[in-house]
This record gives C-alpha cells, structure tokens and sequence, in this order.
C-alpha cells in the first residue's frame, strides 16, 4: 500500500500499489480520480458530488448507491452492510468526515455482452457539511463476468480490506478543493 495524493495534492489516500491512473489512458471529469487495478478489473474511484438530500448518513449512503446503481443501468442491486459512524466521532484527522461506509452487489450488463457481470460495490461517503459537498470512495469488484472465472472469497477480503484502509487514511488537507 503507499500514500498517493489526490486532485493535485488536496487529498491523500493510502492505495494498493499495483493501481493505474486512468487519467494517464483516457479523459477522465475533473471531479473524479479513477485508477484500476493493473492485474483485474477492480477500480477504485475517489468522486466530488454534490451533497445528496437524505439528511441522515443510512439514508444518504444508501442514495448514493442506488444512483450509481441507476448510472449503471443495474438489472439487480442490493445493500449487504452498512456502517455507520459511531456516535461522536467527528473526524478522522483534521476535518476529515468520518466515512459511512457501504457494501452491496450490482448486477450490470455491460458491453453488449448476454450475461450480467456481478460487481461487489464498496462506498465509503464523506459528508463534508460546511461545502455542501459528498466525497464518494468507490471500489467496483467485477466477478462472474460471462467468460471470465468468479472471484474467490478470499481475493475479495484482500480487496476489502485494501478498501477499508483506503477508507480510513483518506485526508482531507486542502478544503479550498471544493470552494
């Protein structure tokens, strides 16, 4: 895992190593930060929104996901888990939220292709009230794929727990970012 900076230095995130900069292949909006895994089709994303209505965290999570679910034209979505922060805990480290976190599965078809692809979904979503702004980290697990072999349980607990150290190491450090 190593420390990268993000949108030029205004957030810094601990990620697996092994990931590309999308932005480095193709166009990708100022608003998000995309990289993918070099040996899968795992990404993870790191996306300024617009802060999202539901006031309460289970809420807005939730929103979140079924809108990507929506931007992904699902044929299937579902909510495993979510995580809410504990009571009082206001930040990570020097106004950072403290993440709520998300786990569902999307079913997408994708590319023309016949079969749906079965993609495990972790969301982790930084409220940043005082900017009327939602950070969303996202961590897309493609498995199932038509032609290609379903993911194990043991690679997908090595990518949760590369997602939930990213989750927990995202720093905010320049909030101008969303001025």
């Amino acid at each position: 895992m190593s420390q990268r900076g993000l949108f030029g230095g205004a957030i810094t995130i601990v990620y697996p190593p092994n990931l590309i900069d999308v932005s480095e292949i193709r166009q990708v909006p100022d608003t998000q930060e995309v990289f993918v895994a070099a040996d899968s089709d795992v990404s993870f994303i790191v996306e300024v929104l617009e802060r999202v209505d539901p006031p309460s965290p289970n809420e807005a999570v939730r929103h979140v996901f079924d809108a990507l679910a929506h931007d992904n034209s699902a044929v299937f979505s579902e909510v495993l888990n979510v995580t809410l922060p504990e009571q009082g805990a206001s930040s990570l480290k020097n106004g950072t939220p403290t993440p709520i976190l998300l786990s569902g599965v999307q079913h997408v078809q994708k590319f023309n292709r016949t079969a749906v692809d079965k993609v495990h979904i972790f969301l982790a979503l930084y409220r940043i009230d005082s900017k009327n702004v939602d950070l969303v980290l996202s961590v897309n697990v493609p498995y199932g794929a038509e032609g290609g072999p379903p993911m194990g349980s043991e690679t997908l607990g090595t990518i949760e727990r590369q997602y939930l150290t990213a989750a927990s190491s995202l720093h905010i450090v320049d909030f101008t970012l969303f001025a």
